[in-house]
């Protein structure tokens, strides 16, 4: 197979190339470079998708597959997709579960209902502006892709939280770090489900879907389960001698901890606003190919990814060892080491 990765120098879209080039795919990705290398192997062609004609150095090329992992601009994908899309076998983008309009409600599937498209160019600078921002322009990219593409050569992911070698996001990784060094360790006491997916497994599925023609609107993420049981097999996974600090989410509030991510932060964590984000249905995902790696492998690769980037760095996502022995102070206890 003949594969265009548009990206492949971070994250998933390295992950599918490198996947791809494992398999003996010819594997070619179009980037500007600038973000790192292209996994060896794969070949890259320098692009500017900010500029109208900036594929122009693939002018001519076929290939059997495509993957595209755009993540917040509308322009990116609708070009891509005048320049390629009659010289390609198959489509495969990478949307996200922020494309659905309603996380205050247990979900249904893939037919949810939607937020409004919005033809746009974001950026990570202004999207915070603006949380609904980011689905919005996924779902305007994933409309271009199927009426460009066609339902019949089209293979769109909403992927969940992704994790694994190469993440950037610091919120599943947080837990394996915390959960390693041990001691009281606070958690929000919630009964909310959670589920993940690891960049690997998302990968594979990607290109198998490339290799067999697999068409169809999924939503890419492993298995939900309750938050709680994840935290206390992911302490299992990691040795952790641990002793949950159980905090209701009221209090938690009032302590100034934020959900979900940012600073000050305990990862996973969602508001009630948003709180069937992770409590999706990966049936659907599974049937189709989707294969979920063990805890174990998922929880050792995001903390490989963890001492990777340094244990004690300013992180994006999760509680500081100082946040957390304030919020235990406050509580009547000492975080442990």
């Amino acid at each position: 197979m003949r594969l265009l990765v548009l990206g492949g120098t971070r994250f998933l879209g390295r992950a599918v190339a490198a996947e791809a080039v494992t398999r003996g795919h010819e594997v070619v990705c179009a980037a500007r470079g600038l973000a790192g290398d292209v996994p060896p192997g794969a070949r890259l062609v320098k692009v500017d998708r900010d500029a109208p004609d900036g594929l122009a150095p693939l002018a001519g090329e076929r290939f059997d597959a495509v993957v595209d992992v755009a993540p917040i601009s509308y322009d990116w994908v609708s070009r891509a997709l005048e320049a390629l899309a009659d010289r390609v076998g198959h489509w495969s983008f990478v949307s996200s579960v922020s494309a659905y309009a309603d996380f205050g409600v247990p979900p249904t599937g893939v037919g949810d209902p939607l937020l409004p498209p919005r033809a746009e160019h974001g950026s990570r600078d202004t999207l915070g502006d603006d949380p609904d921002r980011y689905g919005s322009i996924k779902v305007a990219s994933e409309n271009a892709v199927l009426r460009a593409a066609g339902a019949d050569r089209s293979f769109v992911v909403r992927a969940g939280l992704i994790t694994g070698p190469g993440d950037e996001s610091d919120r599943f990784g947080h837990w394996p770090a915390r959960l390693a060094r041990g001691g009281r360790v606070v958690v929000p006491d919630t009964d909310l489900r959670t589920q993940y997916v690891d960049v690997r497994d998302l990968a594979a599925w990607i290109v198998d879907a490339g290799e067999k023609g697999t068409t169809g609107v999924y939503d890419g993420i492993g298995p939900s389960g309750a938050l709680l049981d994840l935290l206390s097999d992911v302490a299992e996974a990691v040795g952790g001698d641990v002793e949950f600090v159980r905090v209701p989410e009221e209090r938690l509030a009032e302590l100034r901890v934020a959900p979900w991510g940012g600073p000050r932060s305990l990862p996973l964590w969602l508001p009630a606003t948003h709180r069937y984000m992770t409590a999706r249905d990966a049936g659907p995902a599974l049937a189709a190919g989707l294969t979920p790696r063990a805890l174990v492998d998922a929880v050792a690769g995001a903390l490989d990814r963890e001492r990777e980037l340094g244990l004690d760095r300013e992180r994006k996502a999760g509680l500081s060892r100082a946040e957390e022995e304030e919020v235990l102070a406050a509580l009547g206890g000492s975080a442990g080491e």
